[in-house]
């Protein structure tokens, strides 16, 4: 048995939290990630409150206010920014739906990983001050040199189970995004959710970051671990960018069933508020 499946092994079954648990059906409400607008917004040249506006304006349902964007960060922002943010996106009927960090749990440095959990508790606490359902982490940039991915999972899980326990206390579910990093497809990405073992631990299902096997395939083994998406531009085969087919990915959600915010962001050359718009109204036709 290979090191990797007897660390799972290790985990009765009758004990892994597995998949979400919802209610059977269909509700998509669609939301926008804040990343869409990343270089006016690294820029200067827009705000989280025109992000709110945006959203507002385009009867968006929800928005991921990711955290790179928030004045100080990785410092939390005071209370009298985060509520003041929180009552312009009420106002607006938009749910702030989740808020994200770039932690790295794949570090080796011991003290250096206690740092990226601190990082996650803080934000949580900016979540839940938000409103926030969620936090978006990552697991790490990529398998450091000299050591297997079993070995990097043998810390890493003990830090995903603090954050998400931290998560528990504050009403905050700690949301995994699998990225094309050190986490590459859905079964390394499912065996880190079981190995947590948290109703307050699931997966942000990233449709553009499954390039190992076919994406199509992959999003439907993850959808039932999802607790929320980033729906992107494109899939990839490999090294192969793909337009996305957004019909058959609500063909996925219909026959696995998910209630919940579908996020998009898109990326795409050009000034982002055309590219955003255009592509937020191929979801909806696609999505109706």
């Amino acid at each position: 048995m290979r090191r990797r499946d007897l660390l799972l092994s290790a985990v009765p079954a009758s004990l892994m939290a597995g998949p979400v648990i919802r209610r059977p059906g269909t509700r998509i409400r669609i939301g926008l990630n804040a990343f869409s607008f990343n270089k006016p917004l690294l820029a200067g040249k827009m705000s989280l409150d025109d992000v709110i506006n945006y959203c507002a304006t385009n009867n968006i349902d929800g928005v991921d206010l990711t955290g790179y964007y928030f004045p100080g960060y990785p410092n939390v922002p005071t209370d009298e920014f985060l509520y003041k943010l929180k009552r312009k996106a009420f106002l607006n009927g938009v749910t702030i739906s989740g808020t994200g960090v770039r932690n790295d749990f794949a570090l080796t440095d011991a003290s250096s990983r206690k740092g990226h959990i601190a990082l996650v508790k803080e934000w949580i606490d900016v979540a839940a001050k938000l409103g926030s359902d969620m936090v978006r982490v990552f697991s790490g940039k990529e398998l450091p040199k000299g050591y297997t991915f079993d070995q990097v999972l043998e810390w890493m899980i003990p830090a995903f189970k603090e954050c998400a326990e931290y998560g528990k206390k504050h009403g905050v579910i700690v949301g995994l995004q699998h990225h094309d990093d050190f986490l590459k497809t859905a079964a390394e990405t499912i065996r880190v959710v079981d190995m947590v073992n948290s109703d307050w631990f699931s997966v942000i299902l990233d449709v553009g970051s499954l390039r190992q096997n076919d994406p199509y395939e992959e999003i439907e083994k993850l959808l039932p671990y999802a607790g929320n998406w980033q729906i992107k531009e494109h899939v990839w085969y490999g090294q192969k960018k793909t337009p996305i087919d957004l019909p058959r990915i609500k063909q996925i959600i219909d026959k696995t069933g998910y209630r919940g915010f579908t996020p998009i962001e898109a990326l795409g050359e050009g000034d982002p508020a055309v590219i955003v718009t255009a592509f937020l109204e191929k979801v909806r036709k696609a999505f109706a």
